[in-house]
């Protein structure tokens, strides 16, 4: 079996950088960790990483006076570097420009939390106690070049309690990200989902319009 190179982006501690790279640990796994890369030199994840003997990089986005397609250039040719076939969001507070989604297009995933198309942007879990939903959860997409958007590889929902707060709802929406992110990576560098238009065929993720998946 060819293990796929894989590059996890972080811009901190890389909570679901952890899941990942765990999940590499094992010998059957189609995706090989080869680099952590962050946008911020004091990221936790980093040092994290390297104690593991995995190849770390820093594109610090502070030296790019503003310029986010220069900054992503930087990236692409880190990327390129080390030779990586995917590239896994975790965590990489930046947005991105066309430039680094379209020479990555359908080889770049992403977590989100929460059950896309709901919810996009940012407090998540405040905005769904707020609206009284019953189902909560994490959503892994392949990146498009708009923001949590893109084809749905796989979903994890777990049930809103009345009893829940932002932070109760978040810990056990986080326990579901590191179940499904690495069953996504799987996946995508086993060739088992592609995209196909605005969905993901293929395998396991065939499914309209996710592979659901409870805690």
């Amino acid at each position: 079996m060819t293990r796929r190179k894989t590059a996890i982006l972080i811009s901190g501690r890389g909570s679901n950088m952890g899941a990942l790279i765990s999940a590499a640990m094992q010998p059957e796994y189609p995706a090989e960790i080869a680099l952590v890369l962050s946008n911020r030199p004091d990221a936790p994840g980093l040092e994290r990483a390297a104690d593991l003997g995995i190849a770390t990089a820093v594109v610090d986005h502070k030296e790019f006076s503003g310029d986010r397609q220069a900054f992503e250039r930087q990236v692409d040719a880190v990327l390129k570097d080390h030779r990586i076939e995917f590239v896994a969001l975790a965590g990489f507070m930046r947005i991105l420009t066309p430039f680094l989604v379209g020479a990555w297009s359908n080889r770049m995933i992403n977590i989100h939390p929460a059950l896309l198309p709901s919810f996009k942007g940012l407090a998540t879990h405040e905005r769904a106690l707020e609206e009284g939903v019953k189902l909560h959860g994490a959503t892994v997409h392949f990146v498009s070049a708009e923001m949590d958007d893109g084809p749905i590889i796989i979903q994890g929902a777990v049930p809103v309690l009345d009893t829940d707060t932002p932070d109760t709802l978040a810990a056990r929406v986080l326990e579901v990200e590191h179940k499904i992110y690495p069953k996504a990576l799987a996946l995508v560098a086993a060739g088992k989902a592609r995209v196909a238009g605005t969905r993901v065929t293929g395998g396991e993720c065939d499914a309209e319009p996710a592979d659901l998946v409870w805690p």
